[in-house]
């Protein structure tokens, strides 16, 4: 689910021989099959409960792997002083990951995916009107590549208003919020602390929307809630890894090759078709982004 290089860090400070690029490439792959079995498993998991009990079983069970983690990584993880901006980012993050995961029961798990890749033009968006930051020429043509690519892929007026879809660009607009509000935690907090108090209060949140639809678990369902509690964790550690042996500018294009993988997994489980306009609108988002992002990186 959506993030930002804010959030891991540049991974520009030091010299990218071929070995860090290995590295990377290692561990944007673990990150990038992290992210399509999330995908599968939510999918396998929805036949047997709802996004709201999937979603807090799901962080039920990651809490403990992740403090587990950060005890021997990252001791001391837990404190912080941000409470406000933590709470503030898991509201709507929590909301962002709940319409995610309902647009998975809906739509082609490539459709969802792509609509998930807008989120940085939301984030853009919101960052002009609440923060007044200012939009570059780099920013200007990526952030008007990307509506574009969001109209081609849902083509208002030309087809029926999808419920799928509309939760999928909800999703997107939540993880925009989250990744303006994560600019501010990667001050003074690190990745690992990020992470447990997004599970540790998405937690809290998640209790009584699961409980309002709680159904008594299949174990059937149980492995599938085992891969998703580990793979919502990894696929993280991995994008942060990869950010660190790797400059942005070689790393998310390799984050890019998340839409084909799943497109892939679509037809080979699912027998989904490819949408020529979702890859087309998708195409035309991710090279807003990767315009921005080497603009950038040149000044």
């Amino acid at each position: 689910m959506g993030y930002d290089r804010a959030f891991y860090g540049e991974g520009g400070g030091a010299v990218i021989g071929n070995d860090g690029l290995a590295r990377a490439a290692g561990w944007m792959g673990l990150a990038l099959l992290s992210f399509a079995a999330l995908a599968v498993a939510a999918r396998e998991s929805l036949v047997a409960m709802s996004p709201a009990q999937f979603l807090f079983l799901r962080t039920l069970l990651g809490l403990p792997l992740l403090v587990a983690l950060g005890a021997v990584l990252a001791p001391g993880f837990m404190r912080t002083r941000q409470w406000p901006l933590h709470l503030l980012r898991n509201l709507f993050h929590y909301g962002g990951q709940l319409c995610w995961i309902a647009a998975i029961g809906l739509l082609p798990l490539a459709l969802v995916f792509a609509l998930e890749f807008t989120a940085p033009v939301w984030a853009a968006l919101l960052a002009l009107v609440f923060l007044g930051e200012r939009l570059g020429r780099a920013r200007l043509v990526a952030l008007a590549v990307g509506l574009a690519g969001v109209l081609v892929i849902t083509r208002p007026g030309l087809q029926p208003f999808d419920l799928g879809v509309g939760l999928g660009l909800a999703a997107a607009l939540g993880f925009a919020v989250s990744l303006v509000t994560t600019k501010g935690l990667t001050r003074h907090d690190s990745v690992f602390t990020i992470l447990f108090w997004m599970l540790a209060i998405q937690l809290l949140i998640g209790l009584a929307p699961a409980l309002w639809v709680w159904r008594p678990i299949d174990w059937d369902t149980l492995p599938w809630l085992l891969v998703a509690a580990v793979t919502g964790i990894s696929a993280h550690l991995g994008v942060a890894n990869a950010f660190r042996h790797a400059d942005a500018t070689l790393v998310l294009p390799m984050d890019f090759l998340r839409l084909p993988l799943i497109a892939l997994v679509g037809v080979l489980c699912y027998g989904e078709g490819l949408d020529p306009w979702v890859l087309g609108g998708a195409a035309l988002i991710l090279a807003g982004n990767e315009y921005s992002l080497r603009r950038e990186r040149r000044r």
